[in-house]
């Protein structure tokens, strides 16, 4: 074995052992959307007294988060995002609103003494508890004074609840003064108003045992009042939390079911267990007996990018497992593309034995695996920094799996490969090594060698054709904007009993929302989206379903502010814009500008034609789908990559050769590849929109078109243009690349001899 061999081996082993230990000592933290609970997204607003800005809005945190904890809530977690954003994630809580309307109190206590007679300068007329107006004045007592707070049974109140308060600072001190005042004084003007935003919580009367002029001390009181256990734990919560320095709305909610996230998991699991199994065999029985190292080194892909996730802390979203089982593709496609171009070393040396031929091809698949992974990463990049939510863990868990696939392929499965073939060098000369023929399909495009770039015309011409179709669908059914893109509410509910769907909109209108869009969810699921649909509206949505259902269970519940979902509309727009000008960009880099605007204008044709079927179908443009969206620009670009890699070799070769022939030449040669990779995505995708639930389906399926469209332009219309493209360039053809370092091909692992 040779030293860089030796090399590999120990480093494949190393990652595998770090990654056993991550994997067994490290548990992997769900997203919501996978466990079960509520999301909330709360913007700071500026007020007479502050300015929304990333310090008040870091101070608001903090309150927040002792509120959370008052709350009692486990696990919860609030993250800044940008100035002004505020991400609360509370587990397991099923019913927002309590939390919601614990959030949105500005939370300013505040106490006063009253007085009886008609209101003089600085007082104010205010109704208390029971209704009553009472004369306060101005605030003896701030919520900078009181430290503590807790709920607890009042022992006079016959069962009744209380707040008990511990004061800090000065707070002890000027209680004991404003009580001390109040014993001395009878009727209304014994009592001390309890303020909380602006409205009287409680107005109790000093007790006749206070002293006057000696008033209440020990550095705590207790509050009393027509309290239930739950008021009284809000209060508590409250008061101890502190005072918001500036008032925050609630601009997006998210709850999901535990039994939707547990279905989620199981459906997902299933699919990539079952997709993985297909194109494991599909693979096997391409390639042989490197096509089972290569499906062995899959396990070890996915070891790695569970460890490289729960080592970075990252989020696993429902998204997040379709990026994982996405990966397993990219994984694929790198052994494919070594195996392809073993091959081809081969046939053109008939004397290289299947390990020299192996680690040429290896060597030379780099530059297109890499340029590959390349484009797909600045795809996952783009997700995480203009995707939010769900999708900008698609974003994470993508570009982590990109990494563990190029490990895989690169490393484990070239180890793997590179062990048995010297270990067994019959084998890997006969038929069953899997690198012994060029495969059917590449000796029927030898035998014909037909000229495709002959008709380039009629190529681009139904490539245009299905341009306009999408167009055209596009602009006559419309575009079905998810509630992310619109705002507005979307929630799903399951029922015990079948409820068609025409009783489903029946029941909805009457509840008071005529113009609400009811589907069906699944099996017996139910979606309703409207926009101006709050808790206590959604509350008789859910009342009036059970009517008819027998019992109503929320699944799903999206709010979304019409002012974020525009936003996030402008981040799609400016993500597919971005994605496009720095793909041309890195493209041009590394190959010519022509390459690079064929490859972005076949991007450009895929994404418009995926859209085009989601409007004719009239399937909702969302997260999702926008994850789909970009990650289908990933492939398209990957798959043009790898045909203009292949033609800048060839013209390197043949400087004197005409262009369209070498173009030509280069993509009935990655003709193999792109087929056996796009079939190992295939049975991953088709098994992801057959098992993976409603929430993974039009994710599935839009990538289905998108690979299919994708292998269309990659050859058909991308290739075409670039031939098109460089009549009008001065560029001179590119040098001629080394084959694969000459002397290092010489002297290959187990090589005759022979020159390349």
């Amino acid at each position: 074995m040779s030293r860089a061999n030796v090399v590999r081996a120990v480093l494949a082993f190393a990652v595998l052992a770090s990654s056993l230990f991550l994997t067994l000592t490290r548990p992997a933290k769900l997203g919501l959307d996978l466990r079960g609970g509520t999301q909330i997204v709360l913007e700071t607003r500026d007020s007479p007294a502050a300015k929304a800005d990333r310090e008040s809005t870091d101070r608001a945190r903090e309150v927040l988060h002792r509120r959370i904890d008052a709350l009692g809530v486990a696990e919860s977690s609030i993250t800044r995002s940008g100035d002004r954003r505020l991400i609360v994630e509370l587990p397991d809580v099923q019913d927002p609103s309590h939390a919601a309307s614990v959030f949105g109190r500005t939370a300013q206590l505040t106490a006063h003494p009253v007085s009886a007679a008609p209101p003089q300068r600085g007082e104010r007329t205010i109704q208390d508890e029971s209704g009553r107006p009472i004369t306060i004045g101005p605030a003896a007592l701030t919520g900078d004074g009181i430290g503590s707070a807790s709920a607890s049974l009042d022992p006079q109140g016959l069962g009744g609840w209380a707040v008990d308060i511990g004061f800090r600072g000065d707070g002890g001190r000027t209680w004991e003064r404003l009580t001390a005042k109040a014993a001395c004084a009878a009727g209304d003007e014994r009592r001390v108003a309890i303020v909380l935003d602006g409205r009287v919580i409680s107005s109790p009367q000093v007790t006749g045992s206070v002293a006057c002029g000696v008033g209440i001390t020990g550095g705590s009181t207790q509050i009393t009042g027509n309290f239930g256990a739950k008021e009284a734990k809000d209060l508590a919560a409250l008061v101890e939390g502190g005072a918001l320095p500036v008032p925050v709305t609630i601009i997006e909610q998210r709850v999901v079911g535990p039994t939707l996230g547990e279905a989620a998991i199981d459906a997902s699991a299933r699919a990539a267990v079952i997709g993985v199994l297909l194109t494991g065999l599909f693979i096997v029985a391409v390639y042989r007996l490197v096509g089972l190292l290569a499906t062995v080194a899959l396990a070890g892909y996915a070891l790695i990018s569970y460890a490289a996730l729960v080592a970075v802390g990252a989020t696993l979203t429902l998204p997040g497992l379709a990026g994982f089982v996405l990966a397993v593709g990219m994984a694929i496609d790198a052994n494919v593309l070594a195996f392809e171009r073993a091959r081809e070393e081969r046939a053109a040396v008939p004397g290289r034995t299947p390990r020299a031929a192996l680690a040429i091809g290896f060597d030379r698949a780099w530059s297109a695996i890499a340029d590959s992974a390349v484009t797909t990463l600045l795809a996952g990049g783009l997700l995480f920094f203009l995707a939010s939510g769900p999708v900008k863990g698609f974003g994470v868990t993508l570009t982590i799996g990109v990494l563990g696939s190029l490990v895989s392929a690169m490393l484990l499965s070239r180890v793997l490969t590179d062990a048995a073939l010297a270990r067994m060098p019959r084998l890997g000369r006969s038929t069953a090594g899997g690198l012994g023929g060029a495969g059917r399909i590449r000796r029927l495009l030898e035998e014909r060698r037909p000229d495709l770039m002959r008709r380039r015309g009629l190529w681009l011409g139904v490539s245009a054709l299905a341009v306009a179709l999408a167009v055209t669908g596009i602009f006559s059914r419309g575009l079905n904007w998810g509630v992310e893109f619109t705002g507005g509410r979307l929630v799903e509910y399951s029922t015990s009993r079948h409820v068609d769907i025409d009783t489903a909109r029946s029941a909805v209108a009457s509840a008071g929302f005529p113009r609400a869009v009811v589907q069906t969810s699944g099996d017996d699921g139910i979606s309703v989206r409207t926009s101006g649909l709050d808790n206590a509206q959604e509350k008789r949505v859910q009342e009036a379903l059970a009517e008819k259902g027998g019992t109503a269970t929320k699944q799903r519940d999206e709010l979304i502010g019409p002012s974020l979902g525009g936003e996030l509309r402008v981040k799609a727009m400016i993500a597919l814009g971005v994605a496009l000008a720095v793909q041309l960009a890195y493209l041009t880099i590394r190959f010519r500008w022509s390459f690079g605007a064929g490859a972005v204008l076949a991007m450009l044709h895929d994404v418009l034609v995926v859209t085009g079927v989601f409007a004719w179908l009239g399937k909702p443009i969302d997260g999702v789908f926008l994850a789909a969206l970009l990650t289908i620009i990933g492939y398209s670009v990957n798959d043009s990559v790898v045909v203009f890699d292949r033609v800048r070799e060839l013209w390197g070769a043949r400087p004197g050769a005409p262009f369209a022939q070498v173009a030509n030449l280069g993509a009935l040669q990655t003709v193999p590849r792109t087929v056996n990779t796009g079939m190992g995505a295939v049975f991953i995708l088709a098994a992801l929109a057959v098992l993976g639930g409603d929430s993974l389906t039009d994710f599935a399926i839009a990538l289905l078109v998108g690979i299919g469209v994708g292998t269309w332009s990659s050859v058909f219309t991308a290739t075409p243009l670039a031939v098109v493209l460089e009549r009008f360039s001065r560029t001179p053809p590119p040098r001629p690349r080394p084959a694969a370092g000459a002397q290092r091909a010489r002297r290959a692992p187990g090589d005759s001899g022979a020159v390349v």
